[in-house]
């Protein structure tokens, strides 16, 4: 089983400069932060596609399907429940639908999963060295840097601690998924136990190992590898700038907001 979302393709986005593509994170979630009506968060949702597409990012895409599926559409039909503004075109006791509350509740949906799709592209074009080196390359202090690049390292930790685990237990015979799903979920928790165990252990090796290598030093920190940028990495800087004020600039003269009648 795979524990992490990177996806070595090979792809011109894939090539890009650690900082330009922290900055496309940035730069989609400016732009989707801005405008609530559906048909200005389009543009996005097609530039959205076509990156996975270039990428080759959809197997992470659909490992998500379910995630996706059971956040988006809740979040679309709570908005559209205590959305109030306009003519009602759905009348009952207890909701009240317009075509304003419709519009909003759909753009609500809309953001949620552009996102979303923006985070799983990202984890899966770029290593946790590029995440690193992106901050750094913002000068944000390598400790700092580290530290947050360590949330990517912990989760993959704790996966893979926990499929050991699973694994051993179930080659000695015990039955994780006999039962109800209740039965199943209280079969996991004395699993619980032995996946924290193994973790702090294998967390303790790598703080041992970071500080044997001289880690916390004021030496200044080198890398193995040296981004340099390019040509297409001027062209996305340029492109992203323009989406960013672009979206900003829709939302500052007002075109796309949602008319309450």
């Amino acid at each position: 089983m795979q524990t992490s979302l990177y996806l070595d393709r090979g792809t011109w986005v894939h090539r890009l400069h650690p900082a330009v593509k922290l900055f496309g994170l940035f730069i989609m979630f400016w732009s989707v932060f801005w405008v609530d009506h559906p048909l200005a968060l389009l543009p996005v949702a097609l530039l959205m596609v076509l990156l996975a597409h270039e990428s080759h990012s959809w197997p992470n895409f659909y490992a998500f399907r379910w995630f996706l599926i059971l956040m988006i559409p809740p979040t679309m039909l709570e908005w559209m429940a205590v959305y109030r503004a306009g003519v009602p075109v759905v009348n009952l006791w207890f909701i009240q639908l317009s075509r304003p509350a419709l519009l909003f509740g759909f753009g609500r949906g809309l953001k949620l999963a552009l996102l979303l799709s923006s985070s799983i592209l990202f984890l899966s074009t770029t290593t946790i060295e590029e995440f690193t080196a992106s901050l750094v390359t913002f000068r944000m202090p390598h400790r700092v840097a580290f530290a947050m690049s360590l949330a990517f390292r912990l989760v993959p930790l704790f996966m893979d601690s926990a499929l050991t685990v699973v694994q051993a237990q179930t080659l000695r015979g015990y039955n994780f998924n006999r039962g109800n799903l209740l039965e199943r979920m209280k079969r996991y928790v004395p699993a619980v136990i032995p996946v924290f165990m193994g973790a702090l252990r294998r967390a303790n090796n790598m703080a041992m190992a970071l500080e044997a290598r001289g880690f916390g030093l004021d030496i200044a920190p080198t890398s193995f590898i040296e981004y340099r940028l390019v040509a297409t990495d001027i062209v996305a800087l340029i492109a992203l700038v323009t989406i960013g004020i672009a979206y900003f600039m829709i939302y500052y003269f007002g075109f796309a907001t949602i008319a309450p009648g």
